[in-house]
């Protein structure tokens, strides 16, 4: 166990602890307890926005499976990540303004919400409930792997004992601060992310002997690694721009990334986000995936490959040095559970709970259901995750595709399309959710269907659904 990478990382987590119990301190205090729990009453400014976009979506999957795939992969894997960088101003820019003052305008707390007022059927509120939850479960495990494999990489324990102290470090400031005490640590977590990833970036430069030896030593190995098809050639022109839906424009249909559209407090803020974001998603994918390769020639040979990160910054930096790198990912872990409890959490308590249980339910009681809740899904999401995948990154790419399939076209024509309504927005997610699990195994089983990724034919699906769903079954017009 090395003390010296050890306490810069405790330092860490009592740093976000203590945030997140100042943070707490104003929860219910303008907005009402709903409001600011779930939404951080709405008062997000453009730093923070775009902090907690980029914090959120930067998790395990880009600090440690992203990484470890490149690692594998070689050069492609970063052409293919790259991809990334434009989500939050995708988001931001297709959501925007519209759905925000619409998300005012129903007093919409969840994206559910949103989706039941728009469509004003509950069962869009109970499909979209169901959608996140069985894909959301997914996507937490992913995180609390990668957080218990970080901390057993870093301290030496057991993975058990490592997910535990992981799973309690993240469950305690949740819990506590809810929406807002995850948007402020997010802003602090996506600093330290930037900081870390350069400064790693740095260090496995100047260990590989410069950028031309590594460069060579991966010649040497395998030259498909400095290729855009791989290392095995896996990686075609189908399959590299299919997955642009579901790392590109398909972004839009994640609930954990739709919420925080409605969460920001004027239009300033959201062009702000804009420009921040896009620019440090730029650094955090760039370096961290060029970090995945370079390491191939620094530490050859490691069999686990979602551990490259923690063992490159062991090997090649000082203790102390390391401990505080080690933050980044561990911020970005931490960073994505957070805002995935709350969500689900905000699923059950909001839109099945009060919606169709105990609409009549006092604040209180709310709020100790809320807090409750979000508990015994950090419960779950432990149990589930004792047993680990052997590569994080599919099992998070395998849930966001899920929820790109369900929500992005009930989300967005909802939003554009007058003619959209429950009809068209049922059989969209149910097609999307079906679809994408049907092809899901068959391609686990058989290779990719027409090359491409998985999430491909279901948002195409989905779309036609929602088409015929509105305009076949019954055809009417919405006001806005």
């Amino acid at each position: 166990m090395n003390l010296g990478v050890i306490i810069p990382l405790a330092i860490f987590l009592i740093g976000i602890f203590v945030i997140g119990l100042l943070s707490s301190k104003s929860v219910a205090a303008k907005s009402g307890f709903l409001q600011d729990y779930f939404l951080g009453g709405r008062e997000l400014g453009g730093f923070v926005l775009a902090m907690t976009m980029v914090a959120t979506y930067g998790s395990a999957s880009s600090f440690l499976g992203g990484p470890g795939t490149a690692y594998t992969v070689g050069f492609g894997w970063v052409l293919l990540a790259m991809i990334q960088v434009v989500t939050g101003y995708f988001v931001l820019l297709i959501l925007g303004k519209k759905f925000a003052i619409l998300g005012r305008k129903y007093n919409a707390v969840t994206m559910i919400d949103f989706l039941k007022v728009r469509y004003k059927s509950s069962a869009v509120a109970i499909l979209s409930a169901i959608a996140i939850i069985i894909f959301l479960f997914s996507a937490m495990t992913a995180q609390w792997v990668g957080g218990g494999r970080l901390i057993e990489s870093l301290t030496g324990l057991q993975y058990t004992t490592s997910l535990f102290i992981f799973a309690i470090s993240v469950l305690v400031y949740v819990i506590i601060g809810g929406f807002r005490a995850v948007a402020v640590t997010d802003a602090v977590q996506g600093a330290i992310m930037v900081v870390g990833t350069l400064v790693l970036l740095i260090g496995v430069i100047i260990a590989g002997g410069g950028i031309p030896a590594i460069m060579q030593d991966l010649l040497n190995e395998n030259p498909n690694l400095v290729t855009p098809f791989g290392a095995d050639g896996s990686l075609t022109a189908a399959y590299v721009s299919s997955f642009w839906i579901l790392v590109g424009v398909g972004v839009v249909g994640l609930p954990q990334m739709a919420v925080r559209a409605m969460s920001y407090k004027s239009s300033r803020a959201m062009h702000r986000a804009l420009i921040i974001g896009t620019i440090v998603t730029g650094i955090i994918m760039l370096n961290m995936h060029l970090i995945g390769v370079f390491a191939r020639s620094v530490l050859p040979g490691i069999e686990v490959a979602d551990k490259v990160i923690p063992l490159l910054a062991l090997e090649i930096l000082p203790p102390w040095l390391a401990g505080i790198v080690l933050a980044a990912p561990m911020a970005a872990i931490m960073s994505t559970v957070d805002s995935l409890l709350l969500l689900v959490s905000s699923a059950i308590v909001k839109d099945v709970y009060l919606n169709f249980i105990k609409p009549e339910a006092t604040e209180k009681s709310v709020k100790r259901i809320s807090i409750g809740v979000t508990g015994i899904l950090g419960i779950i999401v432990f149990l589930l995750a004792l047993q680990p995948p052997d590569l994080l990154i599919f099992l998070n790419l395998f849930a966001f595709g899920g929820l790109e399939a369900a929500f992005i076209w009930p989300i967005i024509l909802g939003l554009y399309w007058k003619y959209g309504n429950k009809y068209g927005a049922i059989l969209s997610m149910i097609t999307g959710m079906a679809s994408y699990i049907v092809i899901h195994f068959y391609n686990t089983a058989n290779g990719d269907l027409f090359g491409v990724h998985t999430v491909t034919l279901p948002v195409v699906l989905s779309f036609i659904a929602y088409i015929i769903g509105s305009l076949a079954i019954k055809r009417e017009a919405y006001r806005f």
